[in-house]
């Protein structure tokens, strides 16, 4: 954490806002000391206190609860008393909370939207992303988690004789572990179908985020979801993952790619599933049809949106060389544009980096390539008269295979320029990665930019946009190939894999594999072979409900 006066610290724990973010929150008034106050309260309790820090500052401004590892199992105890009486909610009400929430979600926008810049540094217009995530993925699984989840008359082995029906039921409590970069998606929206499938959740918000989730859990509560159904543990990862993990009937993280495999074998061991979307060193295709104003443009947003603190953030740009000149001119002269500070408005296209080790990882990326013979074509610095993590927005040229900005995931406002010189060349540069979460391609021939990205090994492809649709189109799964990630948000899958799977089958009339009737054992092989070959005539024949 960033060093601080003593001073900064003690006023944060006895109640006084730190000077520099006091300002900060008087200008607009929503985020005052009682809020604080009352949002920790919505949190499990715990021994001790998490400080919360606002990287605009560096200032610790609020404080909550701390949980200890053995109250991960009591929050898991009061959650799994409420799932069942939820469970038999019907869908009707689950569906009117969660609309209702939508609403609220949206109608308090301005005062999540300072919290979370608080919290996270990040520019407003960047939060407000978050904001309609919530609002769209609310909506979508209040209106089709019954048809998804709904029972199914499946085709039974005998016509008329079989009947299977498929039922779904929820996996009990979910526990999430959900990092700092997009507290408010990430605490939320992926507990959203499990809460509608009638599972409860345990959430741990990363650290350095607790509020956002709390005061998303108080609005849900507000909104009519029970108290008891979704609890919130607050403190350090190392101290709280292994406890949910032991506790959960499904695990459902996001980071990065190694504590992802801890997650994994843990799970595995209890023979509990999971879910982990990870890292990602996403690829960006510019060919030499471009619209150079939309791909310019497209380059910023997939570049530096949350200054590059986004899973699906672009941090290897390939340009086809025909292009490669005008294009890296016009990038690079709007990337010493974006204007960057710290303010709770839509002043600023850029904020900052969460902390003092992500703004010391960004910048040994980069000055560990330069040392390798890269070469700074914008930016390169951090900003401290802007805040204590302000970096600007870099990008680079000539970056060697050995530097750990060529593979390794940088996540901050860093991306490196390549050109390219044919369509499979781009495509085995985009390929070249233990990564595959996410990727751009740039073309006025769509058809082109369709069959490119089919190519590319990654679990959501953007042609002529960087990230958002994909992200935005929740009835489409969205999930990482290679290391990052295994099972998909969204969608129908992002719902089922909250349940497990039921077949009940009954049999009439006539047993399935005893001989009947008197038959011997070769007279029932053969009755039952005939009526094998009828209905391989019969492909259609299927049970409806």
């Amino acid at each position: 954490m960033h060093a601080m006066e003593t001073e900064e610290r003690s006023a944060a724990r006895d109640g006084r806002t730190a000077p520099a973010t006091g300002a900060l929150m008087a200008a607009t008034g929503r985020i005052g000391r009682e809020l604080l106050e009352s949002l920790a309260r919505e949190a499990v309790p715990g021994g001790g206190i998490l400080e919360v820090e606002c990287p605009f500052t560096g200032e610790v401004f609020a404080g909550v609860p701390r949980c200890a590892p053995e109250g991960v199992a009591e929050a898991f105890r009061r959650a799994r008393g409420a799932q069942r009486e939820w469970e038999g909610v019907s869908f009707r009400e689950r569906a009117r909370i969660f609309l209702r929430f939508h609403d609220e979600v949206l109608r308090r926008r301005d005062e999540i939207l300072d919290l979370v810049q608080l919290e996270t540094g990040k520019a407003r217009l960047h939060v407000f992303e978050e904001v309609m995530d919530v609002a769209i993925v609310s909506r979508y699984y209040a209106h089709t988690a019954q048809r998804y989840l709904r029972s199914r008359r499946r085709r039974g082995v005998i016509p008329l004789l079989t009947t299977a029906v498929h039922h779904r039921h929820p996996k009990g409590v979910v526990g999430f572990i959900a990092p700092w970069n997009y507290p408010l998606t990430l605490a939320v929206s992926d507990a959203i179908p499990a809460i509608m499938a009638g599972n409860a959740a345990v959430i741990k918000p990363d650290r350095k985020t607790p509020l956002t989730a709390l005061w998303l859990v108080r609005l849900l509560r507000e909104c009519g979801l029970p108290r008891e159904l979704v609890q919130v543990v607050c403190g350090a990862g190392g101290e709280l993952g292994g406890p949910i993990v032991q506790n959960a009937d499904f695990v459902m993280f996001t980071g990065s790619t190694a504590t992802g495999r801890e997650v994994a074998a843990a799970a595995a061991r209890r023979l509990v599933d999971f879910s982990l979307e990870l890292g990602g060193k996403n690829p960006m295709i510019v060919f030499e049809d471009a619209d150079l104003d939309a791909a310019v443009e497209g380059a910023i947003r997939a570049c530096f949106s949350s200054a590059g603190q986004l899973c699906m953030s672009a941090e290897r740009l390939y340009v086809h060389d025909a292009l490669y000149e005008r294009f890296l001119s016009r990038f690079v002269e709007r990337a010493r544009r974006i204007k960057l500070g710290a303010g709770l408005d839509y002043g600023f296209e850029m904020g900052s980096l969460i902390s003092a080790s992500q703004l010391e990882r960004v910048s040994s990326h980069v000055e560990e390539a330069v040392e390798s013979g890269a070469e700074v074509l914008a930016g390169g610095r951090a900003r401290p008269e802007t805040g204590p993590y302000f970096y600007e927005p870099t990008v680079l040229a000539g970056v060697g295979k050995g530097a750990r900005l060529f593979s390794e995931e940088t996540f901050g406002p860093v991306v490196s320029v390549f050109p390219f010189h044919t369509t499979d060349e781009a495509v085995r540069l985009a390929n070249a990665t233990p990564y595959g979460l996410n990727a751009s391609v740039w073309t006025r021939d769509l058809r082109r930019g369709a069959e490119v990205a089919r190519r590319i090994r990654a679990g959501t492809v953007n042609v002529n946009e960087a990230y958002a649709p994909s992200w935005a189109s929740t009835d489409a799964p969205m999930g990482g190939f290679k290391d990052s990630g295994v099972g998909r948000r969204h969608g129908e899958e992002g719902i089922l894999k909250y349940t497990e799977s039921q077949t009940v089958v009954t049999q009439r009339l006539l047993p399935l594999v005893a001989p009947v009737l008197g038959m011997g054992g070769e007279t029932y092989a053969g009755v039952m072979s005939l009526s094998l070959r009828l209905m391989r005539r019969l492909p259609g024949v299927r049970g409806r409900w």
